[in-house]
């Protein structure tokens, strides 16, 4: 990577002996201890330069950038021997005493979703207008508003005076990411810390986001502090790497040194994780005659067309097909029509012209869901948190009025199971449960009624990336024994390259290109394929090739074990 901007001076942040630590309630409202979130981590970020922090979920990534601006609850407890950040004149760091001090003016904050970042029920023009009036004491409205048209074409939104009337929801995900770093950046920070500011985006995008953030950077002398899961991602975009693991950093250097010969066992985990070091796909064989389980021919979709309005075509003209113990990828850039294209292969929409086969309505919404079942991309949104995962599980049979009580008990347990989770684990809720254990949840409750098609929506994109590793790893497994067939729609290609039989590209609706997975990998013939390959992060030659000797990646734990460590009071 590289860096125009020199660093130079006393560094932009310091922070020594950082320690954070929550209450854990026991029962009858005694204290049961503390969770040790952050254990005396200490660090350094230059001007000019990023530092990447990687780690596992629960590992204490977003709780150390919290403390640093004081966003911590208020219950947590905080400390640390020393925290300075960068002086006005670039030579004697600044000491603070209350990291609340640094918000807005020293330190700007890019936070990872958005759409909690942003009110919804607030134009974009007013989020600038409080920032302004808080930060620079600005009461002008014109003013303010010209800064904000400013502050959002510096940071490359199209139309930025209508921008500023329009709601967040009216945004695209990458318009809203850049409308965030505008607003990180209104107060002229030296430090920007960045939390997982691409996770939720697609190559094209995170790669103009990430582009962003370094042209920032090196014009302002900007220090980032950038908190990802995706090691391709620091590996391309920063110059130090630490790797944190239980609140603690368990390794720290140059980054293409720490990658290239990792010392700690952790971080050996994190670069065996990697999709490319998922087993080779052994693809079903296919008969010639063999019919799919889904096959769709011509679906079209458009929306809109109120009040004289022309329809705008979300899908156009596809066709597809699903055989058993295969798995056919859907990529594409965000709006051009993935999420359009599961809802009429789920019946969850109607075409206004094609034919899906079997039709999703042959024999009633009940059989079309024994037929077709769809994992969501967030489960910890798709589960009802009131119920145990037994109940949730379960939910299918009650449903479809599949076995007794007895026999739907012993299938829950069989199916917890197949997804490698523990019987016990049923009498769990949601909320006690990890990310990744909840997505083999979700993946179990579809399994339930031995559905032909399993339609994977992002199935992995919120998880770290060992889990993600597991998670693809026990999908594999269990398309290989249930012979079931998979459409997996992700915007991650490096785990669409690892698992998929065939790719499909769809650019506005329409698909652009279809082949096997690694001809179009290597010899891709749309020039929309070849953007989001182009945009694809890429880890250094040869540790993304070469083998690693290292211990296969650790089972996931509780989110209570895994995230944290007790201490007693």
């Amino acid at each position: 990577m590289t860096d125009r901007h020199q660093a130079s001076g006393a560094p932009a942040l310091a922070l020594e002996g950082l320690t954070v630590r929550y209450p854990r309630p026991g029962r009858n409202g005694r204290n049961a201890g503390q969770l040790l979130a952050v254990d005396d981590l200490s660090l350094t970020v230059e001007p000019g330069r990023t530092l990447a922090v990687v780690g596992e979920s629960g590992s204490g990534k977003s709780t150390t950038l919290h403390a640093l601006l004081g966003l911590t609850p208020r219950t947590a407890q905080v400390s640390f021997r020393r925290l300075a950040v960068r002086a006005e004149d670039g030579r004697e760091p600044r000491e603070v005493a209350d990291p609340r001090a640094l918000r807005g003016r020293s330190v700007g904050l890019i936070p990872q979703d958005p759409v909690r970042a942003l009110d919804p029920l607030v134009r974009i023009e007013r989020h600038f207008a409080e920032l302004h009036r808080h930060l620079l004491g600005l009461t002008d409205r014109a003013d303010s508003r010209a800064r904000a048209v400013a502050a959002l074409a510096d940071v490359g939104v199209d139309r930025p005076e209508a921008r500023l009337r329009q709601y967040p929801h009216q945004l695209s995900g990458g318009q809203r990411q850049r409308v965030l770093i505008a607003l990180a950046l209104v107060g002229e920070p030296r430090l920007l810390l960045a939390d997982e500011p691409t996770s939720n985006l697609d190559a094209t995008v995170q790669r103009r986001v990430l582009d962003l953030v370094d042209r920032v950077r090196a014009e302002r002398g900007l220090a980032v502090l950038l908190v990802t899961h995706d090691i391709a991602v620091a590996a391309e975009r920063a110059e130090r790497l630490l790797v944190m693991r239980h609140g603690r950093a368990v390794e720290t250097g140059p980054t293409r040194d720490v990658l290239a010969r990792p010392r700690h066992p952790y971080t050996r985990e994190l670069l065996a994780a990697l999709p490319s070091r998922l087993p080779p796909r052994r693809p079903r064989p296919q008969g010639a005659d063999e019919p799919p389980v889904l096959a769709a021919r011509g679906l079209s979709k458009s929306f809109g067309g109120g009040r004289g309005a022309p329809r705008v075509p979300a899908v156009r003209d596809v066709d597809l097909a699903l055989h058993r113990g295969r798995t056919v990828a859907v990529v594409g850039e965000s709006g051009a029509g993935k999420s359009t294209l599961l809802r009429l292969l789920t019946g969850l929409d109607r075409p206004d012209a094609g034919t899906v086969t079997p039709a999703p309505g042959r024999g009633g919404r009940r059989a079309a869901a024994r037929r077709v079942q769809l994992v969501y991309q967030n489960p910890a949104r798709s589960l009802n948190p009131a119920l145990t995962v037994g109940q949730i599980v379960a939910e299918p049979l009650h449903a479809h009025r599949v076995g007794t009580p007895a026999t739907r008990a012993a299938h829950v347990s069989e199916l917890l199971a197949q997804v490698e989770l523990p019987a016990e684990t049923a009498a769990s809720r949601p909320p006690q449960l990890s990310g990744g254990q909840l997505q083999r949840i979700a993946i179990a409750r579809a399994l339930a009624l031995q559905p032909d098609v399993l339609v994977l929506d992002e199935p992995v994109s919120a998880l770290d990336q060992a889990v993600r590793f597991a998670l693809l790893k026990l999908l594999a497994e269990l398309q290989d024994r249930l012979d079931v067939a998979y459409l997996l729609v992700s915007h991650d290609l490096g785990v669409v390259r690892a698992v998929a039989d065939e790719v499909l590209v769809i650019h506005r609706g329409r698909i652009v290109e279809r082949g096997p997975t690694e001809d179009v990998f290597t010899a891709p013939t749309s020039p929309h394929t070849r953007a989001l390959l182009d945009a694809v992060p890429t880890l250094p030659e040869p540790l993304a090739t070469e083998p690693l000797a290292t211990e296969q990646p650790a089972t996931e734990q509780p989110a209570t074990e895994r995230q944290n460590r007790t201490t007693t009071p």
